[in-house]
C-alpha cells in the first residue's frame, strides 16, 4: 500500500463517540469524542482530535501522549504535583505509564500527538543505525531516518 509522504489535514473533523472508560469516572457524566487525524506507518505514533464535556475522570496512560488544548480548560492532578488549571495554548506531557485526575470545566478540545514507546535498547539501535547512515551517505541518497530516531 502505496503512503503519500506529507498528509494534511483539518481539526475542524466530525468527532466519533469514545465514551471514558466507566470505572475511571468519579463525578458527572463526561461525554468524549474524537477522530484520528494521522497515523504512522509502523502504527506506533499517531495523531488525534479529542472533545470532553463537563466531568471528573481518572486517565491512565499507556503510551507517551503531549497534548495541546485548542479550547476550554481542564485542572489535572497528578501524584506529588498540586491541582493546576490549564487553557487553549498549553501544551502537557504525558509519559507512558502516567496517571492524572481530570476536571474537565464545561468542555474541552484538544489535539493529542502519541506514541508507543520502544525498549530502551531498540531506540539506542535505530539512533546507531541513523548516526551510521548519516556518516556515510550523503544527503541526497540519504533514506529517510528509521522512525524519525535522529
Amino acid at each position: 500500500m502505496s503512503r503519500t509522504l506529507i498528509e494534511t489535514g483539518s481539526c475542524d473533523v466530525d468527532l466519533e463517540l469514545r465514551p471514558i472508560e466507566p470505572a475511571w469516572i468519579i463525578e458527572g457524566n463526561p461525554v468524549s469524542r474524537s477522530h484520528i487525524l494521522s497515523t504512522s506507518a509502523d502504527g506506533t505514533a499517531s495523531t488525534i482530535i479529542w472533545s470532553c464535556t463537563e466531568g471528573r475522570f481518572n486517565w491512565y496512560y499507556d503510551f507517551d501522549e503531549t497534548i495541546m488544548i485548542l479550547e476550554g480548560s481542564i485542572v489535572l492532578e497528578s501524584d506529588g504535583l498540586p491541582p493546576t488549571r490549564y487553557g487553549a495554548g498549553d501544551v502537557i506531557f504525558f509519559r507512558d505509564g502516567a496517571h492524572a485526575k481530570w476536571h474537565v470545566e464545561g468542555h474541552v478540545r484538544k489535539i493529542a500527538f502519541c506514541r508507543k514507546t520502544n525498549p530502551a535498547v531498540i531506540g539506542f539501535l535505530i539512533r546507531v543505525v541513523n548516526k551510521l547512515k548519516r556518516m556515510f551517505l550523503s544527503p541526497g541518497e540519504r533514506p529517510a531516518t528509521l522512525m524519525g530516531a535522529g
